[in-house]
């Protein structure tokens, strides 16, 4: 599968990239790792080919400008049957549990900032302080094998600002 070009101009000047769909193919990490630095969540079921590559683990833990990063291919939350969506958690965790406490349980350490891949469907969500982003996927929007989106997040010790790019407006 080959990354779009269009990636190239959404990421200029970015420090670090943050992988977190399937990794069907390990030469894009290589391909990525030309733009920058790249660390990526792999699921051991799908990415079996790379996890022994030193750029890739089940989850990764970022500290980034006083932020506390969680990188993960597929957030699997308590209480919550399926992939998380736009509205999900608001719709479906449970009242009586603490979020933070969570996806703190998922990652052994307290994150303010959660990146997730598997649905391929964009979304950027605060709960209770921790902020959710799927970035989509560059090459399957939505599940559908077509030009997609990525996101970039910009951070500041007092600000963490998400923007997306749709990569067909990039043509």
């Amino acid at each position: 599968m080959e990354v779009p070009p269009q990636v190239v101009r959404a990421f200029e000047g970015v420090e670090l990239i943050l992988h977190s769909g399937n990794i069907y193919e390990p030469a894009v990490l290589d391909w990525l790792e030309r733009i920058a630095p790249i660390k990526a969540a792999g699921s051991v079921d799908r990415d079996h080919r790379c996890m022994s590559d030193s750029r890739v683990a089940e989850a990764q833990l970022l500290e980034v400008e006083g932020h506390s990063l969680g990188v993960i291919h597929d957030l699997i939350v308590p209480g919550i049957s399926g992939d998380v969506y736009p509205g999900t958690i608001e719709a479906y965790f449970p009242s009586n549990r603490s979020f933070p406490m969570a996806i703190e349980e998922k990652f052994g350490k307290a994150v303010d900032i959660v990146v997730f891949g598997h649905s391929c469907r964009a979304m950027v969500e605060e709960h209770d302080g921790v902020l959710l982003i799927n970035p989509g996927s560059p090459t399957l929007r939505n599940q559908l094998r077509k030009i997609g989106n990525v996101a970039v997040l910009e951070l500041t010790r007092e600000r963490r600002e998400v923007k997306f790019f749709d990569l067909a407006d990039l043509s």
